[in-house]
């Protein structure tokens, strides 16, 4: 569960350049996952990136980005997702793994808002997943129809990364998700340094849920169908 906002490095552009080429996090907890390519699923970026245009807000605030950052980023309600558009910090937490660890990681702790099926703690290094605000009067993802395992499509850089909804954070910061989404998405995942500035946008589908949560095929080929859906209905 992240406490701590992440003060992103301004050189990541350069591990843009990497994108296409960049591997991918493992599918779960047993299987190494191929390279990502210019998407996953069916559904191109653009296609969703322009369902999500304009913003019918449905926090009753706005979010920080980071510590320092004014709140300027809604949470906004679509037919079957809601959505926001913010920066990418980097969740190393819960299993530790050879990136993601006390040395690697001066913020790391152990352990995740949502469990594996085995009832332990989400591997950040091969689990694409997001991070959702806590609860708070800004506003309450649970209320919303978002829950833990909930399926995610994360939008970067052209790309499409499917992940689940892994861990909650602060209350009033937004934007951040596993170091394996920011690998998949030729994001530079290092913990300490890496992110993106902006530019990552995120749309979460309501009452979803993959099962077993820690099943990175299951969420794309739910997020796929998702998708899929969303389009038709926006």
């Amino acid at each position: 569960m992240r406490l701590r906002s992440l003060t992103l490095a301004a050189a990541s552009g350069a591990a843009l350049l990497a994108a296409g080429t960049l591997p991918a996090g493992a599918a779960d907890t047993s299987h190494t996952r191929t390279p990502a390519s210019v998407q996953e699923g069916t559904v191109s970026a653009a296609d969703l990136l322009a369902k999500v245009t304009s913003c019918s807000q449905i926090s009753t605030g706005k979010y920080k980005t980071d510590d320092e950052t004014s709140a300027t980023v809604p949470v906004c309600g679509k037919n079957g997702a809601v959505f926001w558009k913010a920066d990418m910090d980097i969740d190393c937490d819960g299993r530790r793994s050879t990136n993601c660890n006390e040395d690697r990681d001066p913020w790391y702790q152990d352990d995740t808002a949502f469990h594996q099926s085995d009832g332990k703690p989400l591997k950040a290094e091969s689990l694409p997943y997001v991070v959702v605000p806590s609860s708070s009067s800004i506003w309450n993802y649970s209320s919303a129809g978002i829950k833990g395992g909930g399926v995610v499509a994360v939008v970067y850089n052209n790309k499409v990364e499917y992940a689940v909804v892994g861990d909650t954070g602060p209350t009033k910061i937004i934007g951040e998700a596993s170091y394996a989404t920011a690998q998949a998405l030729g994001i530079d995942p290092d913990p300490a340094t890496g992110g993106a500035d902006s530019g990552v946008t995120y749309i979460l589908f309501k009452n979803s849920k993959v099962s077993p949560i820690e099943s990175h095929s299951a969420a794309v080929t739910l997020g796929d169908q998702l998708a899929k859906q969303f389009l038709q209905d926006n």
